[in-house]
């Protein structure tokens, strides 16, 4: 039974700040929507950002630590009331947390009229302060299982701080390490969630039996996942030959396909909310492999790889999960709106036109980050106008969150 408050006070508060979902699902696919066009007309010349840096670092960073953090915790702090049986963040102290992320992304915004060091103090704080809200419940009733998430959310801070420390530095090397590490982070962060969800919504969305985890493939491919993780964030990587890591890169995409195939995405066709996570799921290991291809041949690059999993695995599972997500915690049947197949269709479009596109028709490179980032605006507009009255008004089954 989960502990809440007095319906009377959640009666008077805020519908956004009642649970974590609302204001980061909200802000967060808008934020994602506004900073892709700022970024394509930054592109395009017809703009000059007044961004920290430049808008290289400034759309690397804010596509990681502005949109995806701001998914990662809402879901967290969403997820953890189910957890742990307590009343998550919500209120004032949600407030604070969404107006940290919010001048957070505004001081970034507009870094080049501020001192260099209060954008990078500001954003620093947003993720160490969700892990210590993130930490309460699970510690308060002992939950080692999903504790883990905690030091997660730190070592994306870690990232975080080498971006900002390459940059301040001029070591684009550090810079790297930083962004490339949270990427292979999330990564790894989509692989647990997925392997924990995916089959238990496959079967009661298909009204299947839920295909039972295999333990040791699991362990096997999380584990190697962990490993390149591990390789990359202490730089032992780069001691390996390139031979070596494309196969431990293309072993991962191998175990994570064989998971994806046992979950059966063949029988979800009829239902979006679950061929969209399918799909994006399908996006981890052709990154993986794609970055093998990079260290074995040379032929692909390392940011096409790179992309696959941000724009295709990312992109792609986050619009799911907000379609879900916020249907679900709202009180709402689990029944989207037809037009959100157009948006998951349209995000998924955004990451193969990214991906591929440039690869094979390399003449027409900028044409294809047009078509696919106008792609991506349109599919996230599409969820913010579908969702914008279902975030902001009380649950429809009148419980409270």
């Amino acid at each position: 039974m989960i502990q809440i408050t007095d319906m009377k006070i959640e009666e008077k508060m805020w519908p956004l700040l009642r649970q974590a979902f609302r204001p980061f699902f909200l802000l967060g696919a808008t934020f994602s929507a506004i900073a892709m066009m700022l970024w394509l007309w930054a592109l395009s010349g017809a703009v000059q950002l007044p961004v920290f840096a430049d808008v290289m670092f400034w759309h690397a960073h804010e596509m990681l630590f502005g949109f995806v953090a701001a998914i990662i915790v809402g879901f967290l702090l969403t997820a953890v009331q189910n957890w742990t049986g307590l009343r998550a963040t919500h209120g004032k102290a949600l407030a604070i947390l969404t107006l940290v992320w919010l001048l957070g992304r505004l001081s970034l915004l507009f870094g080049a009229w501020l001192p260099m060091y209060v954008p990078v103090a500001i954003d620093l704080l947003f993720l160490p302060l969700a892990a210590f809200l993130l930490a309460i419940p699970l510690v308060a009733v002992k939950q080692k299982r999903n504790l883990f998430f905690v030091p997660v959310l730190l070592l994306l801070t870690l990232c975080n701080g080498l971006m900002y420390y390459g940059r301040l530095t001029g070591r684009f090397d550090i810079q790297q390490i930083g962004s490339q590490n949270a990427v292979m982070l999330i990564t790894l962060l989509m692989a647990i969630v997925g392997g924990r969800v995916i089959p238990m919504f496959t079967a009661n969305g298909t009204m299947t039996q839920k295909v039972q985890p295999l333990l040791w493939l699991d362990r096997f491919a999380l584990g190697t996942l962990w490993l390149i993780f591990a390789l990359q964030i202490s730089q032992l990587s780069s001691l390996i030959v390139d031979t070596w890591l494309a196969g431990l890169y293309g072993l991962a995409a191998v175990l994570l396909a064989w998971r994806c195939l046992r979950w059966k995405p063949w029988i979800t066709i009829r239902v979006p909310l679950l061929w969209s996570l399918h799909l994006a799921y399908w996006f981890l290991p052709i990154g993986l492999a794609l970055i093998a291809w990079h260290y074995f041949s040379g032929q692909v690059t390392l940011s096409t790889g790179i992309h696959a999993l941000t724009a295709g695995a990312m992109g792609n599972m986050i619009l799911s999960m907000l379609a879900r997500v916020s249907l679900g915690h709202s009180g709402r049947p689990l029944q989207p709106k037809a037009i959100m197949s157009v948006a998951f269709g349209l995000v998924a479009i955004a990451a193969l036109l990214r991906i591929f596109a440039p690869w094979w028709w390399p003449e027409l490179t900028f044409d294809w980050y047009l078509f696919a980032g106008g792609a991506w605006v349109l599919a996230y507009l599409i969820y913010v106008v579908v969702y914008l009255p279902i975030l902001t008004t009380p649950r429809a089954d009148g419980r409270p969150g």
